[in-house]
């Protein structure tokens, strides 16, 4: 389960509906009945918090992205996506991460899904991540 208040308008989640799961991005929010409109490829869904999941934040997820993969000599890699980075200490270990634009670094911060990532990401660069190329 997500917290409401972790929530924002375009973050992607899962969620869950007649026992299938549904990725999409998060439309609309209602505070007042604590739901959340998440658009899917077929249509927009409106979601009780207990029903909604977190994206793994690992390489086919930041590929989505369209982050940039560079593959360092020390074994680390390293995921771009305009003057963002983003490093994990090796190839699939999302266990740690660095991550920092321009001069705003954040050693191992909480992070381990993609709303996450995007919430981290508009407080550092005052924009959202989205899935829209560079």
């Amino acid at each position: 389960m997500i917290k409401f208040g972790d929530i924002k308008i375009g973050d992607y989640l899962m969620g869950e509906f007649e026992g299938k799961m549904w990725e999409g991005e998060v439309v609309r929010l209602n505070g007042e009945d604590k739901q959340v409109c998440v658009q899917t490829d077929v249509q927009e869904f409106w979601f009780e918090t207990d029903k909604l999941h977190p994206i793994p934040l690992n390489d086919e997820a930041l590929r989505k992205l369209n982050f940039i993969k560079e593959e360092q000599a020390d074994g680390s890699v390293k995921y771009k996506k305009d003057a963002f980075r983003l490093v994990i200490p090796a190839k699939d270990d999302f266990s740690h991460i660095d991550m920092w634009y321009r001069e705003d670094r954040r050693h191992n911060p909480d992070v381990h899904y993609v709303h996450q990532l995007q919430n981290a990401h508009l407080q550092m660069t005052k924009m959202h991540l989205t899935s829209e190329p560079v």
